[in-house]
């Protein structure tokens, strides 16, 4: 059994606990507080159990000149790269007022941590966990500094080799045991055949006492969906009010409606999963009473006769007798009266018999 662990207050991810899903926003919140806070209900409203920002100290995380950048993009919200950036990073204060908006409404808040100041500053406001988004995942200074704040972590893959993630593993395991890793490829939209959702069993396999995720930037929700199904404990999507709006990541992400389709298709899903033990359920026994089979003679059979297998078919049967897969039983079987041509064969129509029991 894959291993548990609390990823927020109350809320356990791993082994059979339901899967987790957040709803990134990211910063398709387009710098503007307003729609962060219509975004964050609407994550609730859909039935996410968290809405998740990104948050950057701009100077820890690029160098002057990357920020210096001519940015010409049409998703540009400035002349420089950093004049970018800059329009869409929230304030401290900010921050905080959002945390106490999700609180209030009933959703856990997080952010990915996307240099190690800003780790310490959502330290301070006192996140459930941490987000490690893929850019940082090789960045292993980081990672062991993230990971020695205690808090539970989810650690996305995108861009990284089986090889990477193994050094990973012994890097933060040591030090915090609480975390998971997501399946994850960056690229926004990304194309089914870039998804490779067979990382997850190979993830499953090589950490077995972890759970594991899937962060998707893929449109639609079939492939979330399939996610889940392959034993996903932690699911990341984008979200976004409008797929128009300017931003690259608004193409990849799910609108209120998809997001909602989304989370019952999940929760539906794990009810599907079920029990590994195939057996006739209450459900099926409506159907076995009006179609079940039984065994009946295909000719008359006299009281006496040694029961042979040209004497039995099969066939919907009132009253109901032998099931069919009991047929090679009944072969050398002695009845105790005579059986017209296309009756039921019954227990009380054969001779010592006993009831196998079914294990």
């Amino acid at each position: 059994m894959v291993r548990e662990f609390e990823l927020c207050p109350g809320r356990r991810v791993g082994g059979d606990q339901p899967c987790f899903i957040i709803a990134e926003i990211g910063q398709n919140h387009q710098g503007d507080l307003d729609i962060a806070k219509r975004m964050i209900r609407m994550a609730k409203d859909c039935g996410a159990d968290c809405a998740k920002f990104q948050k950057s100290e701009l100077e820890y995380k690029f160098n002057k000149k990357a920020l210096e950048r001519p940015y010409t993009s049409k998703h540009s919200w400035g002349r420089t790269y950093g004049e970018h950036k800059r329009h869409l990073e929230f304030s401290h204060d900010q921050y905080r007022e959002l945390k106490k908006y999700a609180e209030e409404i009933g959703i856990f808040f997080t952010a990915s941590g996307m240099d190690e100041m800003a780790v310490e500053f959502l330290h301070e406001l006192d996140v459930p966990f941490f987000k490690v988004g893929s850019g940082d995942t090789n960045n292993f200074p980081y990672l062991e500094k993230t990971a020695k704040k205690g808090r539970p972590m989810v650690i996305s893959s995108g861009m990284q080799s089986m090889s990477t993630m193994h050094q990973v593993y012994q890097i933060v395991k040591p030090i915090n045991p609480n975390f998971c890793f997501l399946q994850c490829t960056s690229a926004y939209p990304l194309q089914p055949e870039d998804v490779n959702l067979r990382v997850i069993s190979a993830y499953q396999s090589a950490f077995p006492d972890i759970p594991i995720g899937y962060s998707g930037h893929e449109t639609g929700i079939a492939i979330s969906v399939a996610a889940v199904a392959m034993g996903a404990k932690v699911l990341e999507r984008h979200v976004t009010l409008d797929k128009t709006w300017k931003g690259s990541d608004h193409q990849a992400s799910l609108e209120p409606n998809e997001l909602a389709e989304l989370v019952r298709a999940i929760r539906t899903v794990e009810k599907a999963m079920g029990s590994p033990i195939k057996q006739l359920l209450p459900c099926e026994m409506a159907c076995n009473e009006k179609l079940g089979k039984s065994v009946v003679a295909k000719v008359a059979i006299p009281e006496g006769a040694i029961l042979t297998l040209d004497m039995l078919t099969v066939k919907v049967g009132e009253p109901k007798g032998f099931p069919p897969e009991s047929i090679f039983d009944l072969v050398g079987q002695k009845v105790k009266k005579n059986i017209e041509e296309d009756e039921t064969i019954t227990e009380q129509v054969v001779e010592n018999h006993v009831k196998k029991v079914k294990c």
